[in-house]
């Protein structure tokens, strides 16, 4: 009891602390539908290749032939006045592709001519004949002509490969690159002739937090009823308890007093009637044990002498008083208070769900308007006015680009076909390389003597030859479509892509007065005034949204209308405002109180407990009757007189009747006198302490309960507003990251002109001039080829001062005849 009283005042006493809120599970999170998936322009990036090393390569050479910056006067002229731009100005530009233009244009002339030469030559037996004469230094001349040959031919067909492969990249990228130009136009109108749409579409996604709020507020009442409960049942329960506990003092203590009242007066009266009997008993066994015929009897005469009653409760303190002050109680029903006490405050639950049911309704209702709210966001949004010039600009770019897309897509398809053809012969000329080589080679090493005829040589030689006539016959339509297409591909690369990458183009086109009037982009496209083509593209880049950069009769501020207080305002303040009562808790009546006031000043705590405890501790007859009895049986067995020993037995009979009759009924009341006394005795020190603690804290609990139940209700609503609010940010947010960069972005402005420098650039521009590097390090390389081919075909063929024929009797001038069989 001690222990339950301190623990009901520190729960009293101890500071309120802050109720920490639950934190938030996973189904907070609030979950969104994608409204605006299927018109989204994907961003496209560089793909690693392994031909990366070759496209490096080519762009640095392309960094070489052109070291002219952004020609911006030239491209300021040639856009606002054509006819002032002068040759010599694109030539100046141009220096690096016009000295390649002469280059090409020498080889296209002089390798032709000099093929015709060789073959006038040829036809006059004049060159490319055989050898004159054998030198010792013929062998390691054919063997170095073989290894340049060899590396030529070598060199010829890494860079075919690398031609046909690119070239059919380029191929494959081209038309999906082609493609892709008006499919991003159309993209972007739709995305733009969507925004109303997509605004409704995020507007209408307010009903995912409201339907959330609308459960939780079905069942936020029993929600706080619960945590009341929670948190005050520990005081409550434990103020009932001791409540209980003081109850069950207060009719114990009335029953004990009421057994020490009763067993006093019985052991008085018993007393009372069992002392004449003991001193005639006393009387007969000192007279018998005095007899001189006893043998024997003189060593027990002392006891027998002290055979007196011990105990007076006649001297104890009477309890009347008190019983009369505690007459009457309890006049109240304990066990009922306090299970009406129980029944209230576990009815703290329904009296929530009862009280809030009216806010609850009110909330209801403010979210109908609150969707009203919301509703104003698409009402309120500006775009649909101002997008107009947008869409018509795309819709002219796509309209014009169609045609000129087709022009390219079939230009590509010629030179696709070329491109193989060229390759194909490339590969045959190779092809024809090293099957002479290897013929020759063969031959050579059949070969007893040089001047000798060796078919399989001479087939190398053929095989080599075709080679060389196929170098000077398709000479000139290589580096002519090198030419084309290098001069093509180099200008995307040093005039539009590498200024595109470091952002020279946007600086061209932001400066005025480089585009003429009806190429102001920033007129067509209705942008802001203050702002250019590369703010728009950075701002359109870092995800801001259409209205941000489009010129608008006023500024809208999207954050204005996405600012939470603007919604939950009166959600919030009706929820501050609830307040919720409990009434009077009542967990002692009046009756009740005044019953255990009674109780505490009744005197119990008065009675002088322990001269009772004194009279227990003496026995009911001073000397033990059992005792003495066994002593006289004793005596009997000894005795010679027959009548002595009858006597003997009579009196200790006497005295076992009077034990087990008498003095053990009293023995047992003062047994059960001494449990009341033990009972009583404990609880009266502290009774009065006791009772009022309970009395105070009992009255404490009652006025506490209302107040801390207020409080918790607070913060339960505290909790639960800051949660719903949650839900309102969430919605908020989503809308704001949604507009940006999804529904109303410009962000697709800015990818679509990122994924048409990928596609130029990174897709064709790159394995384009791979290709015509490629296949021009076939054409140069030819020159070497033919040149060595011509001079290897020689040493394949037999050597001119030997005769053919091996059945001449002469083969050199100090010929010896052989010794030959005589003919009998």
């Amino acid at each position: 009891m001690q222990a339950a009283g301190l623990l009901l005042t520190w729960v009293l006493l101890r500071p309120a602390s802050t109720q920490q809120c639950h934190p938030s599970s996973p189904g907070s999170i609030l979950r969104f539908t994608d409204t605006h998936a299927e018109i989204r322009v994907p961003a496209l990036h560089r793909v690693p290749s392994s031909l990366d090393p070759l496209y490096s390569l080519v762009r640095h050479y392309l960094d070489l032939i052109q070291q002219n910056p952004l020609p911006t006067e030239l491209l300021r002229a040639a856009l606002n006045d054509p006819s002032s731009v002068r040759t010599s100005q694109v030539v100046q530009y141009e220096l690096g592709y016009v000295i390649c233009a002469a280059v090409s244009l020498l080889f296209t002339v002089t390798v032709p001519v000099a093929g015709l030469c060789f073959c006038y030559c040829r036809s006059q037996q004049r060159c490319g004949g055989r050898l004159r004469a054998h030198r010792r230094s013929l062998g390691c001349r054919r063997r170095c002509l073989l290894i340049c040959l060899s590396i030529t031919s070598l060199i010829i067909l890494t860079s075919a490969i690398c031609a046909l492969v690119t070239n059919q990249r380029v191929k494959e990228q081209m038309e999906p690159g082609l493609g892709a130009v008006p499919d991003t136009l159309r993209t972007l109108r739709q995305h733009i002739a969507n925004v109303p749409q997509g605004v409704q579409m995020v507007v209408d996604q307010f009903e995912v937090p409201r339907q959330q709020i609308i459960s939780d507020l079905a069942g936020v009442s029993r929600s706080v009823g619960l945590s009341i409960h929670a948190q005050l049942k520990a005081m409550t329960y434990t103020a009932l308890a001791d409540l209980k506990d003081k109850a069950g003092d207060l009719q114990t203590s009335l029953h004990h007093l009421q057994i020490l009242n009763k067993t006093v007066r019985m052991l008085t009266a018993a007393r009372a009637e069992l002392e004449p009997v003991l001193r005639e008993q006393r009387q007969r066994v000192v007279t018998l044990l005095d007899d001189p015929r006893c043998t024997s009897c003189a060593s027990i005469l002392g006891r027998a002498q002290n055979l007196e009653l011990g105990a007076d409760y006649s001297k104890v303190p009477s309890v009347e008083k008190v019983l009369k002050t505690l007459a009457g109680l309890p006049r109240s029903d304990f066990a009922e208070m306090i299970r009406q006490g129980n029944g209230t405050f576990n009815s703290i639950p329904e009296l929530a769900v009862e009280r809030m049911a009216q806010v609850i309704q009110e909330l209801r209702e403010e979210m109908t308007k609150v969707s009203e709210k919301v509703q104003s966001i698409a009402d309120g949004f500006p775009l649909p006015d101002y997008t107009w010039r947008v869409s018509e600009a795309l819709l002219k770019a796509e309209n014009w680009s169609q045609p000129f897309l087709h022009e390219v897509e079939r230009f590509e398809w010629y030179r696709w076909i070329m491109g193989m053809a060229l390759c194909s012969i490339i590969l045959l000329i190779t092809a024809c390389n090293v099957v002479g080589m290897a013929l020759g080679t063969y031959g050579l090493s059949k070969r007893e003597d040089p001047s000798d005829y060796e078919c399989r040589g001479e087939a190398g030689a053929k095989f080599l030859m075709v080679g060389v006539g196929l170098g000077f016959l398709f000479s000139w339509l290589l580096i002519l479509l090198v030419f084309a297409t290098f001069l093509v591909g180099g200008n995307i690369q040093t005039l539009v892509c590498r200024n595109w990458v470091n952002q020279e183009i946007y600086k061209f086109i932001d400066t005025p007065g480089n585009l003429p009037p009806s190429m102001n982009l920033t007129h067509q496209l209705n942008l802001r005034r203050d702002s250019n083509l590369s703010t728009t593209y950075r701002e359109c880049k870092s995800g801001a949204g259409l209205w941000e950069v489009l010129q608008l009769e006023k500024s809208y501020n999207l954050d204005e209308h996405l600012k939470t207080p603007k919604y939950t305002a009166n959600f919030q303040k009706r929820l501050s405002d609830f307040t919720m009562h409990l009434g009077n808790v009542r967990l002692l009546r009046s009756e009740g109180r005044q019953d255990l006031e009674t109780f505490a000043r009744s005197g119990v705590d008065e009675v002088d407990y322990g001269r009772f405890q004194e009279e227990i501790k003496i026995p009911v007859v001073q000397t033990s009757l059992p005792g003495l009895a066994r002593s006289l049986e004793g005596l009997q067995k000894m005795q010679r007189n027959g009548t002595v020993a009858g006597r003997l037995a009579t009196e200790a009979q006497a005295l076992w009747q009077m034990q087990n009759s008498t003095v053990q009924t009293q023995e047992a009341l003062v047994v059960k006198l001494g449990e009341s006394i033990q009972f009583l005795s404990q609880l009266a020190p502290h009774l009065q302490e006791r009772v009022k603690t309970t009395l105070a804290t009992t009255a404490s609990v009652e006025a506490q309960l209302p107040l801390q139940a207020q409080q918790i209700l607070r913060q339960e609503i505290g909790c639960f507003t800051r949660k719903e609010l949650r839900y309102f940010a969430q919605y908020l947010h989503w809308v704001g990251h949604t507009l940006r960069e999804d529904v109303a972005s410009c962000q697709p402005l800015a990818t679509a002109l990122d994924n048409g420098r990928v596609i130029l650039c990174d897709r064709i521009a790159d394995p384009w001039n791979a290709f015509w590097f490629s296949l021009g390090c076939c054409t140069f390389f030819l020159i070497p080829n033919i040149i060595f081919a011509i001079r290897l075909t020689k040493h394949f063929r037999p050597i001119r001062n030997r005769l053919i024929s091996t059945g001449s009797e002469e083969t050199c001038p100090f010929h010896i005849p052989r010794v030959t069989a005589l003919k009998l």
